[in-house]
């Protein structure tokens, strides 16, 4: 099964004195080639800082953009592993070991792959599961 894991944390990486921030980036390639080795690895992106963000709203018919993140949260998303475990207790083993998980929090969500949810997302699930 997929799991995404959604690295959450406050400005962390920005406020880091420099060779603490390079200390970290290391700690991260270590994991992923680590998540890689062990199979579980499907992805990883690394995002911008929140003030590069955008939020877009719609209320009745009308878009609404606001620059940077308008969430109610100290912590915000940074980055994200997608990642293959057998269950969610495997899923939650390779997160525990995200460095970001130190600062913040590593959120863990299966991805919906299941028939019911790729048909009512307008997929052929023969064709999905292929």
């Amino acid at each position: 099964m997929k799991y995404l894991c959604l690295i959450c944390a406050e400005k962390v990486m920005e406020q880091m004195p420099r060779p603490d921030a390079d200390k970290h980036f290391e700690e991260y390639r270590e994991f992923t080639d680590a998540v890689r080795k062990s199979g579980h690895y499907l992805g990883c992106n690394r995002l911008l800082p929140p003030d590069a963000a955008s939020t877009v709203r719609v209320r009745d018919g009308r878009i609404s953009v606001t620059d940077g993140p308008w969430v109610e949260t100290k912590e915000q998303l940074g980055g994200y592993y997608l990642i293959e475990a057998r269950d969610l207790n495997e899923a939650i083993q390779v997160a525990a070991r995200i460095p970001g998980a130190r600062f913040g929090c590593v959120e863990v969500r299966p991805v919906a792959e299941d028939a019911q949810t790729l048909q009512a997302l307008g997929f052929d699930t023969q064709e999905a599961a292929a």
